[in-house]
């Protein structure tokens, strides 16, 4: 499998999983991805590969040992490692192939963002956002 930044200046290839695929709603996930939650997976070294850019690369240390690389030119936060650990951590947002897996678990939900709940289904649109009327919506109606 192969994943790249937004601008596809890095890329990488990795061989397999070493454990299952993750949301991780912890506050400095969800810090660095300016988002609810980040779906993760981690890799071992062995089985991960640098293909382009990895000049480009920056990081920041999130956590004593803990970096977080991601692309000085798009900024896309590629993957993260332990420094002392085995294996790396890939964002599976930046991943361009099928993995043929799907997430399995929702973990620090302790630090979960109060206005997201993974547990309720709201509506959905092939792309972009329903054209609306102008008035505010509950989002039962599937307009926004």
């Amino acid at each position: 499998m192969q994943g790249s930044c937004l601008c596809g200046q890095v890329a990488y290839e990795i061989d397999a999983f070493a454990a299952p695929i993750v949301h991780c709603h912890c506050l400095k996930c969800r810090k660095a991805h300016g988002s609810a939650f980040s779906t993760t997976a981690p890799v071992m070294r062995e089985q991960f590969r640098w293909l382009r850019g990895e000049h480009l690369l920056k990081h920041f240390e999130s956590s004593p040992g803990k970096r977080r690389h991601f692309c000085s030119h798009c900024g896309s936060h590629v993957m993260a490692e332990w420094v002392d650990k085995p294996g790396v951590i890939i964002r599976m947002g930046c991943l361009d192939d099928d993995p043929g897996e799907k997430p399995r678990l929702h973990i620090w939900r302790s630090e979960g963002a109060v206005w997201y709940d993974p547990a309720v289904q709201l509506p959905e649109w092939p792309e972009g956002r329903p054209r609306s009327s102008g008035k505010s919506t509950s989002g039962k109606s599937g307009k926004q």
